[in-house]
């Protein structure tokens, strides 16, 4: 991978080009896919990877380009899946499979009414 972030990311990416064949696993989803090859992975078919229905969505979506975000539990855990096409120049690439655990208790922040609540207080000291 390009940059010095990615292999030490604690969720899994898979980047795979235009025709689904991976290109690049970070350390996690070597560790993660070790049962299935590990590194090996790396020019063969992500199709090959998944079992239906999950490799007729997953062609689909190689066909419309769009993002698929959802959530998992996978052997007592909570994961988020982010799939999203990736672009090089402009022009369209392949696909990009990020996965990150959810921490059980996870903390929520609604920045939308922080923010409102915030200009609330400063429009309130302004009138006084």
């Amino acid at each position: 991978m390009e940059h010095p972030w990615v292999p030490g990311f604690p969720g899994t990416i898979t980047v795979c080009d235009q025709g689904g064949v991976i290109i690049d696993l970070n350390d996690a989803a070597v560790l993660m896919f070790a049962d299935r090859g590990g590194r090996g992975l790396i020019g063969s078919l992500i199709f090959d990877c998944h079992p239906e229905p999950a490799r007729t969505k997953l062609a689909e979506l190689f066909e419309s380009r769009k993002q698929n975000i959802y959530t998992i539990q996978q052997q007592g855990r909570r994961k988020l899946v982010f799939q999203t096409p990736w672009y090089r120049d402009g022009l369209y690439s392949g696909y990009l499979d990020m996965t990150i655990e959810i921490p059980p208790t996870m903390p929520h922040f609604d920045r939308d009414a922080e923010a409102a609540a915030a200009q609330g207080a400063r429009k309130a000291s302004e009138e006084k």
